[in-house]
């Protein structure tokens, strides 16, 4: 129940997003469209507590609440910038907006960014562990703890290879390539 939670929050986020886009920029409604932006933070509400109370009514710590766990981590770290990254793209093609900003592919501003999005995987693993704890913390179930250290363990090892490779982008900064 709990995974169809999940996929149902996901899709809420994505209907949320696009409907605002849609009555911002074709209606065009912007005050309506932003009301519908705000409302894409109440799939996470839903989430959390859905995974909270699933886990305090006795169910045992599964993949599901380890995945609402990343799902709000990366929600609340990646949310703003999908929204950014979305209305800029609507904006672009539907109401004559800026072309979008490319990302830096090359030097100093390329192994920037890099360090950027490494911090920001930082974060959203911060968030995600956090999370988890509250979520042991309303299990009943005594192996909630082990379950959650398990994917933390591995997640780590994640986090420390994406730095590694970040990093190097600082030290070996990529060149421009030769026409």
């Amino acid at each position: 129940m709990l995974l169809g939670i999940i996929i149902a929050c996901e899709i809420l986020f994505w209907l949320f997003l696009l409907a605002g886009l849609a009555v911002r920029y074709l209606l065009p409604a912007p005050k309506a469209g932003m009301v519908l932006l705000m409302l894409t933070p109440v799939a996470d509400i839903v989430l959390l507590a859905a995974a909270g109370i699933d886990l305090r009514g006795g169910a045992e710590p599964s993949f599901a609440h380890l995945l609402a766990a990343i799902y709000l981590g990366m929600s609340l770290v990646y949310g703003k910038r999908i929204i950014t990254w979305t209305d800029e793209r609507f904006a672009f093609r539907f109401a004559g907006g800026p072309a979008p900003k490319r990302r830096p592919k090359t030097g100093a501003a390329h192994a920037a960014a890099e360090r950027r999005g490494w911090l920001r995987h930082l974060l959203m693993f911060a968030i995600s562990c956090a999370v988890m704890a509250v979520l042991v913390l309303a299990a009943t179930d005594d192996k909630a703890l082990n379950t959650f250290l398990g994917v933390a363990k591995i997640w780590a090892v994640v986090l420390f290879a994406d730095f590694l490779i970040s990093f190097s982008y600082t030290l070996f900064p990529r060149k421009e390539r030769d026409g």
